[in-house]
């Protein structure tokens, strides 16, 4: 199973085109398509990054879509050409709403995508916050917390080594159905559960193999890091690994010539390294990147100067 673990600090991206909304695109991915995402993955996979991620919508009402915009890849075809494309990058969904569909669905998806790639994935999961997408595929928005709960128990069945799985839930049971190709990866994929509400919270820390918090500021991480420690703990969980991430402020290596915004990590290698470090200190061992950017290639050329020049700087 694929592990984060403490000691130093890995770093991934979320890949730009693939999900479009107003709060993180650049202009430049309005234009950009399989060329760019392809470019931006290998370059990902030639530096160092821990993983390629990609986000999880199947339809945006119409009330939303100013904001969100209706581009959202999905992730399974996107991780699966990408896959295709690299050699070391894991493949991770941030996150997949797996309370959408069935986990016997979701499971023969990622299983594969975990066997064509040689054991990359990493299945990151949430609960989802569009009601019309629930309602348009005939899922449960008002039970949302509890289905993912419980879908997560029955995909950790689903996605380990037995051929003929079995789970017996209260919304979801299945016996005696083989399912092969199985994931590479023994005894399966690791499980990240996404989200910073403390439902989301204490469902990571009971039922996942990591965390993937929505957006928190620093000064918010070390309270909910130390309660999935203290849960983890009272669990007897403690002694199992577990990936704390953190989503880093947007960064730019060097001195930019043009407005990067006021909350843009910016400047000497050695100046980003000293500020990343203080998520390692809070106990994050994994954090996720994204690079201010005009173009894709200058994306690339940020991605290669910062594993050349900070990545180094935080071991």
């Amino acid at each position: 199973m694929l592990t984060y673990p403490s000691g130093r600090l890995s770093y991934g991206i979320q890949l730009p085109v693939q999900s479009q909304s107003t709060l993180y695109a650049e202009p430049w991915e309005a234009t950009a398509g399989p060329a760019e995402l392809l470019a931006v993955a290998r370059a990902a996979d030639r530096h160092g990054f821990a993983y390629l991620a990609c986000c999880d919508h199947v339809a945006i009402p119409r009330r939303l879509a100013g904001a969100m915009s209706t581009v959202w890849y999905d992730p399974v075809a996107t991780l699966s050409f990408l896959a295709a494309a690299t050699e070391r990058a894991a493949l991770l969904s941030h996150v997949a709403v797996v309370g959408l569909r069935h986990p016997l669905a979701t499971a023969k998806q990622y299983a594969t995508l975990d066997h064509l790639s040689g054991g990359r994935l990493i299945l990151g999961v949430g609960a989802g916050h569009v009601r019309e997408e629930f309602e348009a595929l005939g899922a449960d928005f008002a039970a949302r917390g509890a289905v993912l709960d419980e879908t997560v128990d029955a995909l950790k069945a689903a996605l380990g080594p037995d051929e003929f799985p079995v789970w017996q839930g209260a919304r979801f049971s299945f016996s005696g159905l083989g399912q092969r190709p199985r994931p590479a990866q023994r005894p399966r994929p690791p499980l990240w559960v996404g989200g910073s509400s403390p439902a989301a919270v204490r469902r990571a820390a009971l039922r996942g193999d990591g965390w993937l918090p929505q957006g928190d500021p620093r000064e918010a991480l070390a309270a909910k890091i130390e309660r999935i420690r203290r849960l983890r703990g009272e669990a007897r969980l403690d002694g199992q690994p577990f990936t704390v991430g953190a989503l880093a402020e947007p960064l730019y290596v060097g001195r930019a010539t043009w407005d990067v915004g006021r909350r843009t990590l910016t400047g000497a290698p050695g100046a980003i390294a000293e500020s990343l470090r203080a998520y390692q200190a809070l106990g994050v061992t994994q954090v996720q990147l994204r690079f201010r950017a005009r173009s894709a290639d200058e994306l690339t050329d940020q991605m290669e100067l910062y594993a050349q020049q900070v990545a180094p700087l935080l071991d």
